[in-house]
């Protein structure tokens, strides 16, 4: 006798360039979100299984091997579906995006285990046992209102006796959070309000009930201070979930979060959102104005939209926080009423910097520097006199951005970009910021010949060379993407913090997130860089980072704290309202620009790119497809343009912008475009 198999049979996400899950044949029943090998033309491949199906009238290949008994949970198998839907994204990607790289291979863990969800003295359910406070707070390292102290029985908190008290106004926002509509919520909170001891109250009353976390933070090098103080309070249960990583890191990280049930607090940028956890109570979306959010890259999705998804999928919250909110997601959130507002300055000795705005054309400013005013100068002096510190900023790196033949002009571009070179005066060296070509400076014009190459305009090298020419005695460091490891700020921070550093100068990694108690005077180098971009959302940009670099004094450090704002446009409303901090006004002032415009919030804008090896085959194709959409008479469809970065290694790039009342008509457009046409839903640039 022979014995009856009976198959099922399952759609599953393959792992790559695959539009669409494919069905498998299985001997053995599965469930959604089992991950699996299965065979895809001459290959064995990874993927997931989204969906049991009926038998097909097509023969289908076998699942070969399931990889792991535990399924991904049911909210990330959700999610991928959604991000498939929402952004017209190839399921193949989605799948690669939501696994680990190499989740086929067996793993060895070296040398320190992965961090794991156990409490420092056993599992928290014990640890609340022997808590003296009746709400258990002290086993996490934190008392709450109420609870005179955060000590146990067996004595001093893990969390080296931090507290996290709430001031009024954080416990009403506490509370307009817990009764505000829907899933998702605005915190919007200025800065030096408090937002961090809100997020670690949600974090701990989840994790009492046994539910976990996940933390979203723009960078983890950027947002430095949030994470060390969630690590302080919540100690091991805190699993960290970075870029610098291995993927033999972030494969067992995975494998733990998997088949683990204790609750945990994951903290990463987006990526963390996919940690497969099982018992996700609550997701958090630090600094949630943050373009790194949207994934560039293929599938592109906003970590934002796909956070408030899954938390509307579990009934959980997700609370976005910021001190300048995305201006789409202020609207939305004062329109559904789930805006809470906390205007308070957590500290009480916190006072508002004195802000001077100096006009980069009136050059008497200018008499003693090109590039510091003469009140700049004399406040760094001052500084130096008094051992506080100063804070420079200019979102420019490298020592010079163009380079240029004195004779005829001919300006040094990239091979690969087109795009102008940058000078990297202490290794003397042009690169290239967009593809990382390097090349050394050509002692001639490579056009004319003459011997005379001149380089213009200024980054943060250049800057730093000055200070120690004007200050020879100063201890400066520069803090951006060309930093040394062992000098970036996370390296450096504790003596940064301490007072070792004299003057700080640098990119936006010095505009966030940093609480110095010694910094007494911010300087803005050159506020308006980036105003003048074709981008509607270069004035929000501009307008964010002037906030937060602003917000990095007058925290209650110092009796007084000083800012300059160095300009040529020193009446233009963004650098106004940012000078006044006054968010609330910016956003009444952009939100009309933006319904004149067309933009959003007012209209949903998809952005179409394709490439081509030649710029005749890009311009044909993509008049094509203006022609095509032009036909649609509820789409506005920009002329094709070329991209900001026309040329790289791939080709030629061009574009078109078109915009519409109605996102499902867009997506239904996509659906039926070119597979060359690359899509981008809701871009929060059209750069």
């Amino acid at each position: 006798m022979y014995a009856i198999i009976y198959y099922m049979f399952y759609e599953v996400a393959v792992e790559g360039r695959i539009d669409e899950a494919l069905t498998y044949e299985s001997e053995v029943e599965l469930c959604v979100g089992q991950i699996v090998m299965v065979p895809v033309m001459r290959k064995s491949v990874a993927g997931v299984v989204v969906k049991k199906v009926a038998r097909p009238e097509f023969a289908c290949k076998k699942i070969t091997k399931i990889l792991y008994s535990t399924p991904l949970p049911r909210h990330l198998v959700a999610a991928m579906k959604f991000i498939r839907d929402y952004y017209v994204a190839p399921m193949g990607s989605v799948a690669s995006m939501v696994l680990p790289n190499g989740v086929e291979k067996k793993r060895r863990r070296a040398g320190g285990a992965i961090p794991s969800a156990a409490c420092p003295s056993g599992t928290l359910r014990a640890a609340l046992a022997k808590s003296s406070c009746p709400a258990g707070h002290a086993a996490l390292g934190m008392a709450p209102p109420g609870c005179s102290t955060a000590e146990t029985e067996q004595g001093p908190s893990p969390a080296r006796n931090i507290d996290i008290p709430l001031n009024r106004a954080q416990k009403n926002a506490l509370k307009s959070l817990q009764e505000a509509p829907g899933a998702t919520k605005l915190l919007f909170g200025v800065t030096g309000s408090g937002k961090t001891n809100i997020y670690l109250r949600m974090a701990a009353d989840a994790l009492l009930a046994q539910k976990s976390v996940v933390l979203l933070v723009p960078e983890i090098a950027l947002t430095g201070q949030l994470v060390r103080v969630f690590q302080e309070v919540f100690h091991e249960k805190v699993v960290m979930i970075h870029s610098k990583q291995t993927e033999a890191e972030r494969h067992l990280i995975f494998n733990d979060l998997l088949e683990s049930q204790e609750a945990k607090v994951v903290v990463g940028p987006r990526s963390a959102l996919f940690a497969p956890l099982n018992n996700l109570g609550l997701i958090i979306i630090d600094e949630e104005h943050e373009s790194t959010y949207y994934q560039e890259n293929t599938p592109k999705y906003s970590a934002v939209r796909v956070a408030s998804f899954m938390a509307k999928t579990l009934d959980v919250p997700c609370i976005l926080g910021s001190a300048t909110p995305n201006l789409v997601d202020y609207y939305i959130a004062r329109e559904q009423g789930s805006l809470v507002k906390l205007t308070e300055k957590a500290k009480q000795t916190a006072k508002k910097a004195n802000i001077s705005v100096i006009s980069l054309t009136n050059r008497d400013n200018f008499s003693k520097n090109r590039y510091f005013s003469t009140p700049l100068i004399g406040a760094i002096k001052r500084n130096l006199e008094q051992g506080q510190q100063t804070l420079l900023f200019h979102n420019r790196r490298g020592s010079s951005p163009l380079t240029i033949c004195e004779k005829c002009g001919e300006e040094l571009l990239c091979p690969n970009c087109f795009l102008p070179l940058t000078l990297h005066a202490d290794a003397y060296e042009l690169r290239c910021h967009t593809c990382d070509f390097k090349a050394k400076v050509p002692p001639s014009c490579p056009k004319c010949g003459h011997p005379d190459l001149i380089h213009k305009g200024f980054g943060t090298k250049l800057l730093e060379n000055e200070l120690k020419r004007l200050f020879p005695k100063a201890r400066v460091m520069r803090f951006d993407a060309d930093s040394k490891k062992d000098e970036a700020l996370e390296a450096v921070y504790d003596a940064v913090k301490s007072g070792e550093v004299d003057i700080l100068v640098g990119t936006q990694t010095l505009a966030k997130g940093l609480d110095l108690p010694r910094l007494a005077t911010v300087g803005v180098v050159a506020a308006d860089a980036g105003l003048s971009l074709p981008d509607f959302a270069a004035e929000e940009r501009v307008f964010q980072l002037l906030t937060q670099v602003i917000g990095r004094v007058g925290r209650g450090h110092m009796e007084t704290a000083e800012v300059f704002i160095q300009t040529f446009q020193p009446d233009n409303p963004v650098i106004r309202y940012a000078v006044e901090e006054d968010y609330l006004g910016f956003s009444e002032y952009l939100l009309k620009r933006r319904q004149i415009g067309g933009f959003p919030p007012y209209k949903y804008v998809l952005k179409l790119t394709l490439t081509a090896k030649t710029e005749v085959t890009a311009v044909k194709k993509v008049r094509e497809v203006v022609a095509n959409l032009a036909k649609n008479p509820r789409f506005e469809v920009s002329p094709p343009k070329p991209a900001f970065h026309e040329r790289t290694q791939r080709g030629y790039t061009w574009e078109v912008i078109v915009r519409a009342t109605s996102r499902k008509a867009l997506v239904e457009a996509c659906q039926k475009l070119d597979k060359n046409c690359y899509v981008s839903l809701d871009p929060p640039s059209i750069l």
